[in-house]
């Protein structure tokens, strides 16, 4: 088939989008298919060279080193540019919307040169005008609104009326998707939630884990470092729990010798920030962002125990990484993680989200049991080669592309006979 596959952002190292776009467009061109991603800034990094990249310009108002920028008149050339100035200007974020208008515009010409789209996670209401050309999927990670949930208890009085405002375009997710017959999730627990909060029907989804590199990320043959753990966020937010994995390692360096390698990009002078110097933790803890793939997998197995303090996760790709490379875990019972991770004990320990007193406990009493460490290792290394595979994802996602290309085509089928018979 031919597809194009739409990402409203896709930086590989700006959390799970991007690798998804990666990953996924190699796997299809695996399987022979021609795949086009059409990505809106910060565009993908080091995608397949059988894979073409059509770039989908924006105003990119929320670009390093200056978000929130006010763009120069001589950049506005449409309506759309308008839109997205506009929207951010009354506190909005506009760029799932924005994005899937001018793919549809570019698709509009391209029509015949794709037998099937795929959009990841934008849900913008340019995606209907693209349905009306070409069979449609579209995947739906986690529900944005869970995000919205903890940014909310998060924010003071005064802030929660901006986070509404931020979270605005919720409202076109849950119309679009309930218009998109084929829809893909990472996760049983994904599944559930977008039924609940979108009002999807349970025969829209179809539940595709996610895969990971078993080559790139295994086990050192070296020892690993005493008492290093690594927590990667894919996002400096409250739903990412880092808070409480700070608060955690106050209690936990009093009777450990531990040092944390938080793999995220933290916002200058934010929360994150502010509560590592706050709380004395400058010394054991550092801060890497832009890591790639290799570094990244260098580090996971370096290190005694991954932890994944969230509050919420629609599936975790830090998690199958960590347990590809034999890395134990501690994880929060909450959304995928369980489903992820499997039985307790096994590959990870499981803890209440938001509870550092136990997030603590967890981590000392995996520090100061080897040999549990080692069997766990070995455990998280047989499900992440068992279990995710990219290889499998990429013939699974296939399938619902020519389950939506079949679709079309019967309605198709159905109207010429309707028009035949009057």
């Amino acid at each position: 088939m031919r597809i194009a596959l739409l990402s409203y952002r896709s930086k590989a190292h700006c959390g799970g989008q991007g690798v998804y776009i990666r990953r996924l467009s190699t796997g299809l061109v695996e399987l022979g298919h021609e795949v086009e991603v059409f990505s809106g800034p910060p565009y993908p990094e080091d995608l397949d060279d059988r894979v073409r990249l059509t770039r989908v310009p924006s105003l990119d108002l929320y670009r390093d080193p200056d978000p929130f920028r006010t763009p120069r008149p001589s950049e506005i050339h449409d309506r759309i540019d308008l839109l997205e100035l506009a929207t951010m200007w009354t506190a909005g974020f506009p760029e799932p919307r924005t994005f899937s208008l001018r793919a549809a515009r570019l698709l509009r010409a391209r029509a015949g040169e794709f037998d099937v789209v795929h959009d990841n996670q934008c849900l913008g209401s340019g995606l209907l005008d693209i349905q009306q050309l070409l069979p449609l999927v579209a995947t739906i990670h986690h529900p944005i609104t869970k995000d919205r949930e903890v940014d909310l208890a998060a924010a003071i009085w005064r802030k929660k009326p901006l986070v509404r405002r931020w979270y605005g375009f919720l409202g076109m997710q849950r119309r679009v998707a309930t218009r998109i017959p084929d829809l893909l999730t990472v996760s049983s627990s994904s599944a559930a939630d977008i039924v609940a909060d979108f009002d999807i029907a349970p025969e829209q989804l179809k539940v595709v884990p996610l895969g990971v590199d078993t080559e790139l990320f295994t086990p050192g043959a070296g020892p690993r470092r005493p008492g290093r753990i690594v927590a990667v966020a894919s996002a400096d937010k409250p739903l990412k729990g880092i808070n409480h994995l700070l608060q955690a390692l106050v209690r936990l360096r009093v009777t450990h010798t531990v040092e944390l390698q938080l793999v995220a990009k933290l916002e200058p002078n934010g929360a994150t920030e502010k509560a590592i110097a706050e709380l004395g933790l400058s010394d054991i803890v550092t801060v890497r962002s832009g890591l790639t793939d290799l570094e990244l997998a260098e580090l996971l197995r370096s290190a005694e125990i991954a932890c994944i303090p969230s509050l919420y996760e629609g599936f975790s790709l830090p998690a199958v990484e960590a347990m590809a490379s034999g890395t134990p875990l501690v994880v929060s019972r909450t959304g995928a993680l369980p489903e992820v991770v499997g039985e307790p004990g096994v590959c990870a320990e499981l803890i209440e989200p938001g509870d550092h007193l136990e997030l603590a406990r967890a981590l000392g009493a995996l520090l100061d049991t080897p040999q549990q460490r080692a069997r766990m290792g070995i455990a998280c290394r047989e499900r992440a080669v068992s279990v995710f595979s990219w290889e499998s994802v990429a013939a699974q996602t296939a399938q619902v592309y020519q389950r939506a290309v079949d679709r079309r085509s019967a309605r198709s089928d159905d109207d010429t006979a309707g028009g035949q018979s009057c």
